[in-house]
């Protein structure tokens, strides 16, 4: 078999220009083709991934607003609740200070009204007292009644400082008259009785006049220029009428 180097020679030269042809005008094309395809899926994916990160990014911003609105609408709730405990605490506190104090006015009104009783079953009480002793002593004779009187005058006399006594009789000088009231006019024996017994208390040249006044209702006052020596069961009363009103107005 001949073998024919420049046929060789002229086939490969072709295939050669035909290499060369298809690698310019075909494969390089191509390539170029498929290398701008990648890159266009290569963007599509690039754009793909952006858009499901977006989408991601989205979700989590949606997630976390409903979480923080969750938040805020558990915090208003909570702070709503804490609000309406404290006010229903407030007024339970106030509704407990209006009612001690309207219990407070309603004892201290009871206790002013008791004690407004008191005073006034006390004042009527000593009235009555007054009058019953007044009667009884009404059927005492008056002898007797008047010795008691000039009796605790005597005592309480003597008991009086010195000075005091002659202070007193000071205010007799001069012929002035010591008046004697009595709740009820005395006999003419027992006001030369008590004329003497007063004379030696105060001196034997003193003047001395009488007088009544039915208010006293018993017991006697001795009336001097500038004092009074009282005697007398209005006295008495109206002492007792003074603690009476002051254990009243102290309730």
């Amino acid at each position: 078999m001949h073998f024919d180097w420049s046929t060789f020679a002229l086939q490969t030269v072709n295939f050669a220009i035909l290499v060369w042809l298809l690698h310019r005008f075909l494969y390089k094309p191509v390539l170029g083709l498929v290398d701008a395809r990648r890159a266009e899926i290569e963007k599509q994916f690039a754009e793909v991934h952006e858009a499901e990160a977006h989408v991601e990014a989205e979700r989590a911003a949606v997630a976390a607003e409903r979480n923080g609105i969750a938040g805020e609408r558990a915090a208003a709730i909570k702070d709503a609740i804490a609000r309406a405990e404290q006010e229903a605490a407030s007024r339970r506190e106030q509704a407990d200070r209006e009612a001690a104090e309207l219990l407070a006015d309603a004892r201290k009104g009871l206790n002013h009204e008791r004690a407004r009783a008191l005073t006034e079953a006390q004042r009527e009480a000593l009235d009555l007292g007054a009058q019953i002793a007044g009667r009884l002593l009404a059927q005492v004779p008056m002898v007797l009644r008047a010795e008691a009187w000039i009796e605790r005058i005597e005592h309480y006399l003597a008991d009086l400082p010195t000075a005091q006594v002659d202070a007193l009789r000071r205010q007799l000088a001069n012929g002035v008259a010591l008046k004697v009231v009595t709740a009820a006019a005395l006999p003419a024996d027992v006001i030369e009785l008590w004329s003497a017994r007063l004379r030696r208390s105060f001196g034997s040249d003193i003047a001395v006049e009488y007088g009544v006044d039915a208010g006293l209702i018993a017991g006697a006052e001795l009336h001097f220029p500038n004092a009074i020596l009282r005697f007398s069961w209005q006295t008495a009363l109206d002492a007792m009428r003074a603690e009476i009103e002051a254990n009243g107005n102290a309730h």
